[in-house]
């Protein structure tokens, strides 16, 4: 009876550390802000036959891809966007969150695979690793408390993502160099840290990139007004790509833009 309960309880043990293990990987929050985090986006245009099949058809299709967004939702966290009407280039992309890059490759193996995935052309992808902050510990504690500044509540319902590489002679120069460039580079978004919200993603040897800079925002003129006031500090002579392409699309959820697709 003793071997018994040993047994039980073990069993139990492993079934509650299980149990942590899925709650980690669901939390949401968790893995939009904890550094080490692999980032992948995804970009979409749906071909021209897909719009040839019956709606019956292309509602079905779309009942398979939620399915699997589904099926992955232990190990991966989504986020979805509407490009069509804004680009000619692509309908829609997918930013994809794990631990471990293979849990994203998978997700989108499953999601190609559907009879949907079949009707899509994949124009883009981007993938990253958050990480913490590299330059911020080294600036002044003035500018440190301004980058504590709460964005404004309110939903921000468009989102822009600018993939960036530097040329060689950004990497060869000293950290304090770079330092004080991207002192300037902050110091010119500070106005805006209300109503425009950024991640950074870091891309080197895992992309052809260097950095996908993420951004969320209710007020498109304010985002224009702060890109342009980062084209004039000294660190953007740096960029050897800025966008190219760049992603301009609403934030909206999946079976919105499913819907959108089986019209």
């Amino acid at each position: 009876m003793k071997t018994y309960w040993a047994v039980l309880a073990g069993s139990l043990l492993a079934w509650m550390l299980m149990g942590q293990d899925a709650g980690a990987a669901l939390d949401r929050e968790k893995l939009l802000k904890d550094p080490g985090v692999y980032g992948t986006f995804a970009v979409f245009k749906v071909d021209e036959d897909w719009w040839k099949l019956e709606k019956a058809a292309r509602t079905s299709a779309v009942s398979e891809v939620k399915a699997v967004f589904q099926k992955h939702a232990d190990h991966v966290i989504t986020d979805t966007y509407l490009l069509r009407g804004l680009s000619e280039r692509a309908d829609f992309f997918v930013r994809v969150h794990a631990t471990e890059m293979l849990n994203n490759q998978n997700f989108l193996v499953d999601v190609m695979g559907t009879s949907l995935g079949k009707h899509l052309h994949n124009t883009h992808t981007f993938n990253g690793l958050t990480k913490p902050l590299n330059y911020v510990p080294g600036f002044p504690e003035d500018v440190k408390t301004a980058l504590k500044t709460p964005p404004d509540p309110g939903a921000k319902p468009y989102v822009i993502v600018v993939p960036v590489r530097k040329d060689a002679e950004w990497w060869a120069m000293s950290q304090d160099a770079r330092g004080a460039m991207m002192k300037e580079h902050t110091d010119a978004t500070v106005a805006y840290l209300k109503t425009v919200k950024r991640k950074l993603y870091h891309a080197s040897g895992l992309d052809d990139l260097d950095f996908i800079t993420y951004f969320e925002t209710a007020k498109l003129d304010d985002f224009n007004n702060l890109i342009i006031g980062l084209e004039r500090v000294k660190e953007n002579k740096h960029n050897k790509q800025f966008g190219s392409p760049t992603l301009l699309g609403t934030i909206r959820p999946l079976d919105e833009i499913m819907e959108i697709l089986s019209r």
